[in-house]
């Protein structure tokens, strides 16, 4: 295709200069001469304000104001309230004090710890200042390197599976507050129709002296086990012949939490950012009054001696070091791509950095305190069922439902009251991680579809959840739970993230990463980040994922082995995450015809999304601009009443690539809505009209239109 400019004046020896990085909009050229270029050079650091000339932003500082711009955050402090939501959440308050209690209390927090000292915090800032650098969610923020592309689509996947049983336990949250508002809170006595053949219920106020002897066979559980298995989940271990059919009452607990999110999502970040106030602060008032009653139970110490004596030898056993990482990624947040989609709505140089300290910290701080909670309960439990602390309830995820509750009901005044404000404190806690995925899989969803209501999308999203959510209603659901948990919520997201750190610190380059970082936050990023994402991340996440894949072992709930199907669905599961990664790449290698090297570079749309944002950055890299001379230079001949006439004209092949569209599909309005598409935008017209050097570029065919070429 020929793109013509008109000139005043041309003699045949004109030459015609462009900066080197629009090189990809021309099929042919040479070199300029050094001479040409710096006289060139000066004479436009006189004449035009914004160099050197780039492909550029998308979008420019007046245009911001525009409907269909990108929202951002009304605060920096809501900003901040929405990131502590998202990442102190069930993670912390559910997942951490099982995943403890599993690998031996004190041996799991050392490790948990380092974990998230060189793994996850390093990996927090790297994502939320990927998504505030470009102003992009998980999907669009590879135009860093665009042929993994595929890591953002296989974290939307992971985070579709994380979501869809994460709202099933909130679900759970909101049968149980439901359930304390009756005159006795009945996980504190045993019922008759729960009972199961070889058990003994124990109820929470009971006598030690009923117990049975130790000789017997008997297994003793605590009232508030029998409840939530037998009474609230109704549940079957054993899926082999089915999982059963939805429980109704928790199938209306479901709906009313998809409900919920989708009030609060619809609207954008407008809505759940005001809203992350109340979640983020809220449950520190709850958290600390569980804190001080469980402190204060008998034999509460043997629980927390279990919590925070370290058992050196188990450090040497990569398996709790898996559990630290895996636990990491889930409570923060990283690996599912959430953070780089709430980073995205913030303002260019928003102090980040600040942020990633509280927040890692908030939430190192939230699981240790859930931590404490948790196991000065298990040691009360021991106390009162005369058991070992790590033999008093099953663990699972059920443990909050089984333990928080049973300190509740110690209390001698009020109990449903404070059982109410537990309840929805979890219930707050698990909106506001739920918000911030659900967020994510909204984002990329409105980004890819930009015609499509946000409410709508907001609605489809929420419907799809609930049905499938149905599924963890049953009395199979939990060990499904396990199921997608560990291959979606675990195995794929570690996968997905030693692809990301790899993709992003070695085929970008962490020095890139830490110029950018520094430019937009204003800061000097030390050694620790670079050699943490360079070396730590990258070597730690691969042993620890061949240790998981080497010493791999069914899942299994209650230690019955889920069937081989369901293990078939999982794998699946993983499959189809790690495989978005090599689909994209060789689609990517197929569309680009420069060789390999051009896939795995960054995209032209790379970079910040305002023009003087964009233009600083540009600078910054101290990168000297060389220009390169189009030697295509002729006459364009017209035919005009059946004559061919010479205009004076400079014709310029244009790379079809880049511009793929034939003069039919544009219409005029096309032509005067996108008529600079091939020049960067600009602080103000001013500039472009008054430069000898840049002009608009329009199609021969416009001409036939009625429109003049310029």
């Amino acid at each position: 295709r020929t793109f013509v400019l008109d000139r005043t004046t041309l003699t045949e020896n004109m030459k015609f200069l462009i900066p080197r990085s629009m090189l990809v909009y021309f099929q042919s050229y040479r070199e300029a001469p050094s001479e040409e270029a710096e006289n060139l050079e000066k004479r436009l650091e006189k004449s035009v304000s914004i160099l050197p000339v780039d492909h550029g932003p998308r979008e420019d500082v007046r245009d911001s104001s525009k409907d269909d711009s990108r929202p951002q955050w009304s605060s920096s402090t809501e900003f901040l309230m929405s990131c502590i939501s998202m990442s102190v959440g069930l993670g912390n308050v559910w997942r951490f004090p099982f995943t403890a209690y599993e690998n031996g209390g004190g041996a799991f927090l050392i490790p948990y710890l380092i974990v998230l000292m060189f793994i996850g915090r390093p990996l927090y800032l790297l994502e939320l200042g990927l998504g505030q650098f470009c102003s992009g969610g998980c999907i669009k923020v590879w135009d860093i390197s665009p042929a993994f592309r595929g890591v953002g689509y296989g974290q939307v996947l992971a985070t579709c599976c994380v979501v869809s049983y994460y709202c099933s336990l909130i679900g759970l949250a909101i049968y149980y507050l439901v359930a304390s508002c009756q005159a006795i809170l009945p996980w504190t006595v045993c019922h008759p129709q729960l009972h199961q053949n070889g058990t003994f219920c124990f109820p929470s106020n009971g006598n030690k002296s009923d117990l049975p002897g130790n000789g017997s066979n008997i297994t003793v559980i605590a009232s508030s086990e029998q409840y939530f298995k037998a009474g609230v989940l109704k549940e079957n271990s054993d899926i082999t012949d089915g999982i059963g059919l939805p429980d109704p009452a928790l199938a209306a607990c479901l709906a009313a939490c998809w409900f919920f999110l989708f009030m609060t999502l619809y609207r954008g970040v407008s809505g759940s950012g005001k809203f992350a106030y109340f979640t983020a602060i809220f449950p520190y008032v709850v958290m600390f009054i569980l804190l001080i009653r469980g402190l204060t139970l008998p034999g509460a110490s043997a629980g927390l001696l279990f919590f925070f004596t370290p058992q050196w030898s188990r450090l040497l056993d990569p398996a709790v070091w898996y559990a630290a990482v895996t636990q990491s990624f889930f409570s923060l947040g990283v690996g599912f791509g959430a953070l780089t989609t709430y980073s995205s709505y913030n303002k260019f140089h928003h102090n980040s950095y600040k942020d990633a300290l509280i927040i890692s910290f908030a939430d190192t701080f939230t699981s240790v305190l859930a931590g404490t909670v948790i196991f000065a309960i298990l040691g009360h439990l021991s106390y009162e069922l005369d058991l070992p602390v790590k033999d008093v309830v099953k663990s699972g995820a059920g443990l909050a439902f089984v333990s928080y509750p049973e300190v509740i009901s110690k209390f001698d005044i009020a109990p449903q009251f404070f059982s109410v404000l537990f309840f929805l404190m979890l219930i707050t806690l698990g909106f506001g991680s739920a918000t911030g995925l659900i967020s994510n899989v909204i984002t990329v969803i409105c980004d890819a579809f930009p015609n499509f209501r946000r409410s709508y999308v907001t609605a489809m999203i929420s419907i799809a959840g609930l049905l499938i959510g149905l599924v963890y209603v049953t009395p199979g659901g939990q060990p499904l739970l396990e199921l997608v948990d560990y291959y979606g919520g675990s195995l794929l997201v570690l996968t997905l993230a030693l692809i990301e750190i790899i993709a992003i610190s070695w085929v970008y380059g962490a020095s890139n990463v830490i110029q950018d970082l520094n430019m937009m936050l204003k800061t000097d990023l030390g050694y620790y980040w670079k050699i943490c994402w360079t070396v730590i991340i990258p070597v730690s996440l691969s042993l620890i994922l061949s240790y998981a894949i080497y010493d791999y072992k069914p899942v299994s709930y209650d230690s019955i082995v889920l069937p081989l199907s369901a293990q078939s669905i999982g794998w699946a599961m993983t499959a189809l995450g790690v495989a978005m990664v090599p689909l994209f790449m060789v689609a990517k290698a197929f569309q680009n015809r420069d060789g390999l090297g051009s896939v795995f570079s960054s995209s032209i749309n790379w970079g910040p999304k305002v023009t003087e944002d964009w233009s600083d950055w540009i600078r910054s890299k101290e990168v000297t601009p060389k220009w390169v001379e189009l030697p295509e230079i002729k006459k364009a001949k017209v035919e005009m009443n059946n004559a061919i006439e010479e205009n004076e004209s400079i014709c310029l092949e244009f790379n079809q690539d880049i511009h793929n569209f034939s003069p039919s599909e544009i219409d005029p309005a096309f032509v005067l809505s996108n008529s600079s598409r091939l020049l960067p935008p600009t602080k103000s017209e001013f500039d472009l009209e008054h430069s000898d050097t840049f002009y608009t570029c329009e199609d021969e065919s416009f001409n036939k239109d009625g429109l003049n070429s310029s």
